[in-house]
């Protein structure tokens, strides 16, 4: 097996090239998939920031957070990456702890 590209020759089990550091077909393999864990746990936290704005009575924010929360669903299923700017405005506007989620986990890459 060979990098694409450098083309340093890799064992079978690589899952990134030594030589350049990029990602092999077997990282990519490993790490596809539709949701994982963290992004689960990140979207009951955004759930639970929707249910309590609305429970709290704050009908203003809930006219953020549902649609923030609703297009983070949306992106998940078809594994489209979340940008920066969205992962920000979800820690400060919708939950503390979805932000910070995002803000650590990789994107899906297809």
């Amino acid at each position: 097996m060979f990098c694409e590209h450098c083309g340093k020759e890799l064992t079978d089990e690589a899952i990134v090239c030594p030589n350049c550091g990029c990602a092999t077909d077997n990282y990519t393999a490993k790490n596809s998939g539709t949701a994982t864990d963290g992004h689960t746990t990140t979207k009951v936290f955004m759930i639970l920031g929707c249910v309590l704005t609305s429970l709290f009575g704050f009908l203003l924010p809930l006219a953020w957070t549902l649609p923030m929360t609703i297009s983070y669903f949306n992106r998940m299923k078809e594994g489209l990456p979340i940008g920066t700017g969205f992962k920000v405005c979800t820690l400060l506007f919708v939950s503390f702890i979805a932000g910070i989620l995002m803000l650590c986990e990789d994107d899906i890459k297809k």
